[in-house]
């Protein structure tokens, strides 16, 4: 996989949540307000925890995911943000460092999701994945 590929993917993610975030914008500042703001590692894993959360509610309408596997969904997405964040707070001065770990984080995240949709789900998935990597492409190239 690479490197432009594997940083797509991780906007991918991004997006979505943020995207989700604009669609939940009242849910998700209640989740950030009720967050504890005198420790930055709790207040991080707050926001963390509600991205991970918009994101899998975002997932839920587009792919009619049922409860199981909403909360299935949702433990993944929340395991790879914090993933993602370790892996950035680790390797700040090692950016190969960093590529091959969110490579691991990547694969890792997919093979979970995988597991966890129907293949029907997942196809739906890639398909918005790969739209989402070529709008985002565009955008860049401007």
């Amino acid at each position: 996989m690479s490197v432009s590929r594997i940083f797509l993917s991780l906007a991918l993610l991004s997006s979505l949540t943020f995207s989700c975030a604009r669609r939940n914008k009242a849910k998700t500042a209640a989740v950030v307000e009720a967050a504890p703001t005198s420790a930055a590692p709790a207040t991080s894993t707050g926001v963390s925890v509600a991205r991970a959360r918009d994101l899998t509610d975002v997932m839920t309408e587009e792919l009619k995911l049922r409860p199981d596997q909403q909360v299935r969904v949702r433990a993944i997405l929340s395991s790879t943000v914090e993933q993602v964040k370790d892996a950035q707070q680790k390797n700040t001065n090692n950016r190969t460092a960093l590529l091959t770990e969110l490579k691991r984080i990547n694969t890792s995240s997919e093979s979970q999701l995988k597991a966890a949709l129907t293949p029907e789900q997942f196809r739906q998935y890639q398909l918005k994945k790969r739209s989402m990597q070529e709008q985002m492409r565009a955008r860049q190239a401007q």
